[in-house]
């Protein structure tokens, strides 16, 4: 039987935290779990728009206990200042991080750091917060991180001679290089957290209508783009209410693999219902792996530890 949001379980007394959550998919997850019982951190960049989210699942489920923070992960000491508020609000550990946040497809950017925007955004933040929060993590008896990647990982190639594209760029190839970024990680986690209960999953949301494919034409004004994106989204997208879907699977179903990457199960992975999927050979590199994991602690200053 296909597995919906109606099957979770009720989550009383567990903490999570969503990044990206003012709109689309984050929103939906984030509102998902706290209707089922959660604390959850709304973690985005825009307080503002945080709060108006939190308001329109409060208004919904009004027992909803939403904590809206500030983060920002593509500026690395936004993510320490981030991470530093969870102990005090989730002083007895932390049971989901959902590593939702991302930006597709970009003209060249920097982030605050001086890294190109979408690895800093997509792979560095993300790795350098669930470094830093890994301490409330494994305060918990089963606690789960759950990566967002992309059906398009399967086209990317972590290039460690550019990762920051400063000798060649193309927008979909840093969008799927740190999307493949995102599975090894993933990965690379549930290796190094062995001896541990923690969990390392992904998933991916299919082809979804998201405001996330109009923002690289939008930054770039090219109208013919954007109108293609949106016809696109229309005609051939799954609702978000399905691509979410995966995610939450991942975050809260009972008896998930270790290393679990869940997508669609319809045809090619764009829409359906959540399951097990496959990913690149690429992905499962565990030499680029290793490597990916030094340079990130190298970009991040990020050190992980996994006592409890």
């Amino acid at each position: 039987m296909a597995w919906t949001a109606a099957d979770i379980a009720d989550l009383s007394g567990k903490g999570a935290i969503v990044t990206g959550a003012s709109n689309g998919l984050g929103l939906l997850a984030a509102g998902e779990l706290a209707r089922r019982g959660a604390k959850v951190v709304f973690a985005v960049r825009d307080v503002g728009k945080g709060e108006a989210a939190a308001t329109r699942v409060r208004s919904a489920a009004p027992k909803a206990e939403i904590v809206v923070s500030r983060l920002d992960l593509s500026d690395l000491s936004s993510v320490r200042e981030f991470a530093a508020e969870i102990p005090e609000i989730f002083p007895h550990g932390l049971d989901i991080l959902m590593n939702n946040a991302g930006v597709m497809a970009l003209p060249k950017r920097a982030s605050a750091d001086g890294y190109e925007l979408q690895f800093a955004t997509n792979h560095l933040g993300h790795f350098a917060l669930t470094g830093l929060l890994m301490p409330s993590l494994l305060l918990r008896r089963s606690p789960r991180v759950v990566t967002v990647s992309s059906s398009l990982h399967s086209r990317g190639r972590i290039d460690f001679n550019d990762l920051n594209g400063n000798k060649r760029y193309s927008p979909f190839d840093a969008y799927s290089q740190s999307k493949l970024a995102n599975l090894l990680f993933t990965y690379e986690l549930q290796r190094r957290a062995a001896a541990t209960s923690l969990l390392s999953l992904a998933a991916h949301p299919g082809y979804t209508a998201t405001g996330l494919q109009e923002a690289g034409p939008r930054m770039t004004g090219s109208a013919a783009r954007g109108l293609m994106m949106r016809v696109a989204n229309t005609v051939m997208a799954q609702r978000p209410e399905m691509g979410v879907l995966p995610q939450l699977y991942a975050a809260t179903a009972p008896g998930v693999p270790a290393a679990g990457f869940f997508g669609p199960d319809g045809r090619g992975e764009l829409r359906g219902y959540p399951k097990l999927v496959a990913s690149s050979p690429a992905s499962h590199d565990e030499a680029v792996a290793r490597r990916l994991w030094d340079e990130s602690e190298q970009m991040t200053g990020v050190r992980y530890s996994f006592a409890a």
